[in-house]
């Protein structure tokens, strides 16, 4: 009956143990500090409004990676659209846009969405049930 009751105790403990570990972990991660803002990124795009070509666009891609800040850059002359990411600390898109339109002779403009764009374009809708239990849970805590 000893044994029984100290391997018991013992399993019991250890998982006990084990559990409290997993939680400081996952307590870690989650609050773990952000990354510095160095390391951030947006995305912004630009909308020409007139025809391009693969030269075009191979001419756009050098000249956006040549920017300061710019990280990535995609041009799809068939939809005639640039999209870039770039580091707000060292740019912005405003002043990547304007600059673009100086050096090249095309019609173009920053596509910033509206806000009715905004509040469709979130992946959780607010009549999900995951966006009904997050804002519950804010609540809450």
């Amino acid at each position: 009956m000893k044994s029984t009751l100290k391997k018991g105790l013992l399993i019991t403990g250890s998982v006990l143990a084990l559990l409290i570990l997993v939680l400081a972990v996952h307590i870690y991660i989650v609050t773990r500090p952000k990354a510095p803002d160095a390391y951030t990124r947006a995305m912004a795009r630009i909308d020409i409004k007139q025809d391009i070509d693969a030269a075009d666009a191979n001419k756009i891609t050098a000249w956006l990676y040549q920017q300061k800040g710019v990280d990535h850059v995609l041009v799809n002359p068939r939809t005639d659209i640039v999209i870039f990411t770039f580091f707000p600390v060292k740019t912005t898109a405003n002043k990547i846009v304007s600059d673009f339109k100086s050096c090249f002779p095309y019609k173009a403009e920053r596509f910033v969405p509206s806000e009715a764009d905004l509040k469709g374009s979130c992946p959780v809708a607010s009549t999900s049930f995951v966006y009904k239990a997050s804002s519950y849970l804010k609540k809450i805590f």
